[in-house]
């Protein structure tokens, strides 16, 4: 059974009993892909090696630390489970890129897609008694540029803005026991206009019973309601009353100053008896954009963002540990930030957790592929569209962003399969969850977005003035080329209101020692200098009252990209409490909690040292 204190891997739909599978894993390299062909899954003896999952092997913290090329992994462990009512599930947060699983020798799952979740009912598999076996098999091919990569390095050693990649598991493995029917899927679209939320409800299988949801705030009941379930699938609409009854709406709605989490406990009922029982949440409130703004509960609202690499020195793309989840949350909140856009990854679903519970806006984006065909498309476009399914219902999520620069798409202004491929992603995203905004290729080259995101690294004060000042002076940037000599948009037919924002700028570095890996976009001498010239580009964002937001460059140093506000050791280069000041203007403080934290934090590691 789970430590009652570690965090459910899937925190948006939990059951009290599973079972971590983290640790200590056998595992082998099949450089030479003999392992089908020799049946490994069925010989133990081919793990000879220990690893940490879910830590890649390229990393410190699998205990394996090898970043070579090795496309194929193997991994093996046994767990003791005895078959009895109900099913087993085993369950894969992602493993990087396509996996086979076996347990006691049967295949029971397959799955491509580096970044998605993925699990088998094993209930057939297992041995009515002693141990139980499970074999996972990952191909992960470095050279591969169709497939979703993001940014990890298809060369041997990283360069410029890629680094080492993440290979095999890579998120928590475990199991879970449910009962013979139960609840799959529960995904909620808020409506703050009409005071209600509609709820989808998705089983194993065809059943023939009652829904009932209980929807509850800081303990108080604010809605009960049953509804006939006769199928795989269910949707409600369920009103919640207290938002006509007069109630200060800021006691329910979801911002990043009042997260606000609406509990939901879903009960599948056969008669009077339950089958399955899981718990949830949502965040009642509403994103969009209009007359050129962000709305937020349909209030204008600034984006303060920062880009988000989520990686680990010690771990890459896996966190170190649950908790480090919570503390880069709370990390960037301390700096002055109230968004954060996550870059080319998808993020685990613990992250997610902490910026609905913490109050963080996120923009959702994929890692992208870097060549387009149409194998690249089909794989992108699967995998896409699972992200968006695993993560729709998250308050935190306010923007989806399937393309950047043009990776996977590099030729997107000269060839129209490609700006068709574009707009299809874009329009795609909208049929799945057409309730945020969403950015065909951010950064230039937009087709259709609902946000014009620009990326500019210019480091002088007046240029920004200049290019984002006025609305003349956006209009001619928009209907203009990049530093670059990019097109910012291909298709000006599709401008209306669209909000503009500063989706990537900064990017400053402490001057790097002779011979040091670096890759930036400026450079400083001193604390001196780097406040200075961190001041005045925020000064240029803050002049130009026409940017709807804007989002920095970025949160921590990445391996040779050493542009962070932070080293990668997450300590900052500069007091945070003076990085605040300058990300986070007076009319936009940051929460007092935030800042002791931030104290706190500072302590901790001059203790360490």
């Amino acid at each position: 059974m789970s430590d009652t204190t570690l965090l459910h891997p899937r925190p948006r739909m939990t059951r009290p009993q599973w079972i971590d599978l983290n640790g200590a894993w056998g595992f082998a390299y099949d450089d030479a892909d003999v392992g089908l062909r020799e049946r490994w899954q069925d010989d133990a003896g081919r793990f000879t090696r220990s690893i940490v999952v879910p830590f890649p092997p390229e990393s410190k913290l699998s205990g394996i630390a090898d970043t070579g090329f090795h496309p194929v992994l193997w991994y093996r462990r046994t767990f003791a489970a005895t078959p009895g009512a109900g099913r087993l599930l085993l369950h894969f947060g992602a493993v990087d890129y396509a996996a086979k699983v076996w347990v006691n020798g049967d295949l029971v799952a397959t799955h491509d897609g580096g970044n998605t979740p993925f699990c088998a009912d094993i209930t057939a598999s297992l041995r009515p008694t002693g141990e139980q076996v499970v074999v996972v098999r990952a191909e992960d091919r470095p050279d591969d540029v169709t497939q979703p990569r993001g940014k990890q390095d298809w060369q041997r050693d990283p360069h410029v803005i890629w680094y080492n990649r993440t290979s095999g598991i890579w998120q928590a493995v475990w199991l879970e026991p449910v009962p013979e029917a139960h609840i799959e899927e529960l995904q909620f679209t808020p409506d703050i206009f009409a005071n209600c939320v509609t709820v989808e409800a998705g089983f194993n299988t065809a059943v023939t019973g009652w829904l009932d949801l209980t929807l509850t705030l800081r303990g108080v009941t604010l809605a009960q309601q049953r509804v006939r379930v006769d199928g795989p699938a269910s949707t409600t609409v369920v009103t919640i009353a207290a938002a006509h009854n007069g109630v200060n709406r800021d006691d329910l709605l979801w911002t990043p100053d009042r997260p606000n989490l609406i509990e939901v406990k879903a009960v599948l009922l056969d008669g009077s008896s339950a089958l399955d029982s899981v718990d949830s949440y949502f965040g009642f409130r509403s994103v969009g954009v209009g007359n050129g703004y962000f709305l937020l509960n349909d209030k204008p609202f600034f984006l303060r963002s920062v880009l988000e690499q989520g990686y680990w020195p010690d771990s890459h793309l896996a966190a170190p540990s649950p908790d480090a989840l919570r503390e880069e949350v709370e990390l960037i909140k301390q700096l002055g930030f109230n968004a954060a856009r996550i870059h080319q990854k998808v993020e685990d679903p613990r992250f997610l957790y902490w910026a609905d519970r913490l109050g963080l806006l996120i923009w959702g984006e994929m890692a992208n592929a870097y060549a387009f065909s149409a194998d690249a498309v089909d794989r992108f476009t699967r995998e896409w569209m699972s992200v968006v399914r695993r993560d729709r219902s998250h308050p935190c999520i306010v923007t989806w962003v399937p393309l950047n620069e043009s990776w996977g798409v590099p030729a997107i202004a000269t060839r129209p399969e490609q700006r068709s491929y574009a707009t299809a992603l874009y329009h795609l995203t909208k049929a799945l969850d057409p309730s945020r905004p969403v950015i065909s290729n951010d950064g230039w080259e937009h087709t259709i977005s609902d946000i014009w995101g620009i990326h500019d690294y210019t480091q002088f004060k007046q240029q920004l003035v200049d290019r984002y000042g006025t609305v003349d002076a956006i209009n001619q940037t928009l209907d203009g080329m990049n530093a670059s000599r990019r097109r910012l948009l291909l298709l000006p037919e599709a401008r209306t209101d669209q909000p503009v924002m500063l989706t990537e700028f900064g990017g400053l570095s402490y001057m790097p020692k002779s011979g040091d890996a670096w890759f930036g976009y400026a450079t400083v001498g001193d604390a001196e200098e780097y406040s200075e010239l961190m001041r005045s580009l925020f000064d240029g964002i803050y002049e130009s009252p026409h940017l709807a937001g804007f989002c920095y460059t970025q949160l921590t140093d990445t391996m040779q990209e050493t542009n962070g506000l932070l080293d990668e050791r997450r300590q900052p280069k500069l007091p945070v409490e003076t990085l605040a000041a300058i990300i986070a203007r007076p009319s936009s403080a940051v929460p007092s909690e935030f800042l002791d934290l931030a104290r706190q934090r500072a302590k901790r590691a001059t203790e360490a040292d």
